[in-house]
């Protein structure tokens, strides 16, 4: 028979277990825009428990714009936002310890209407371009570059027309433009209107030497915070990753999204869900910033300082490596 000490000890320790404080979520602040597909992961996050069941405290701050993001990382109230590593490289060679982790590498296509005429690139000579963004866009950018390897100057042989990403994709649908650049959950919408994609910017990217989707868009947070809460983020990118892969493979997700999206049909969720999912980043960090370092040269040398500061080349702490273990 237990001795009665025993006995209340044990009792005492029961008691003080079950009232110990459950050990605190770690927590992620995330600046992210209201329309963007971040938003939708982070849907399919809280409404599985993804979050709770890593562990994670998942802090939401809707903007209205990618700058506002920006502003909102550098000035200490997000730990984490959605940006490209053009604008980390920069900000690293201006003394921010900023990292990139890939997110997606969907960043859009040139679309036509269905009856055009226009056969590949040398079809746009003489055309009119709307151009998602200003001068310096780095998927018209990257166009350019392109369209010069082949003799073609966009900039002269063709009328550029640039606008916001919304008022783009309605001129495209009024028949203001003979061919458009935008972002891919437009060029989505454009497809499922009946236009058709001249020109993907995978397809672009490997004619300028990239050997595979490069992922131009992706998680940005500082350096400290990453070396304080490596296990947090590597938590964090997990759930991401399983987030997409519901949403990849998931209609009824997309059903759901259906009022978010201007309430598509299923047809039309259906190319936003084929376009979604080819852009889920499945290279290793380091295939992705080998091509990212390739594809910042052109960038550099066709947008130049305007857009790339006086780094010529990606800064090489530009993207975020895990520790083993973390």
């Amino acid at each position: 028979m237990p001795h009665p000490i025993h006995v209340c000890l044990i009792t005492m320790l029961a008691v003080a277990a079950l009232a110990a404080p459950a050990q605190a979520a770690d927590k992620i602040r995330l600046a992210i825009q209201k329309t963007g597909s971040l938003a939708w992961e982070l849907d399919i996050i809280k409404g599985r428990g993804l979050d709770k069941a890593a562990g994670l405290e998942l802090e939401i701050v809707e903007l209205a714009s990618p700058e506002a993001g920006k502003i909102a990382l550098r000035g200490g109230s997000a730990d984490m936002i959605v940006s490209d590593w053009l604008w980390v490289s920069r900000e690293r060679g201006l003394g921010a310890d900023l990292v990139f982790a890939p997110y997606s590498s969907t960043i859009g296509a040139v679309m036509v209407p269905g009856n055009s005429a226009i056969a590949g690139l040398a079809g746009l000579r003489g055309k009119k371009i709307g151009v998602a963004g200003g001068a310096i866009d780095k998927s018209w950018l990257m166009l350019l570059a392109y369209a010069r390897r082949s003799g073609l100057d966009l900039k002269k042989d063709a009328t550029p027309a640039f606008a916001a990403p919304p008022l783009l994709a309605e001129k495209a649908l009024q028949g203001e433009l003979d061919a458009s650049l935008n972002f891919w959950n437009l060029c989505a919408d454009l497809e499922a209107r009946g236009f058709k994609r001249l020109l993907s910017m995978d397809d672009v990217e490997k004619a300028l030497g990239a050997k595979g989707p490069v992922a131009m868009l992706g998680y940005v947070f500082d350096g400290g915070f990453a070396a304080k809460n490596a296990g947090a983020i590597t938590r964090f990118l997990k759930i991401t990753r399983e987030a997409k892969e519901i949403l990849a493979a998931s209609p009824e997700e997309w059903t759901k999204l259906a009022p978010r999206l201007g309430g598509r049909d299923e047809a039309a969720l259906a190319i936003y869900r084929r376009r979604y999912a080819e852009g889920i980043p499945r290279r290793t960090v380091a295939e992705e910033e080998a091509d990212a370092r390739i594809l910042y040269n052109v960038l550099a040398e066709t947008g130049g300082a305007e857009l790339v500061g006086t780094a010529t080349e990606l800064d090489p702490g530009t993207f975020y490596k895990a520790k083993p273990g973390s």
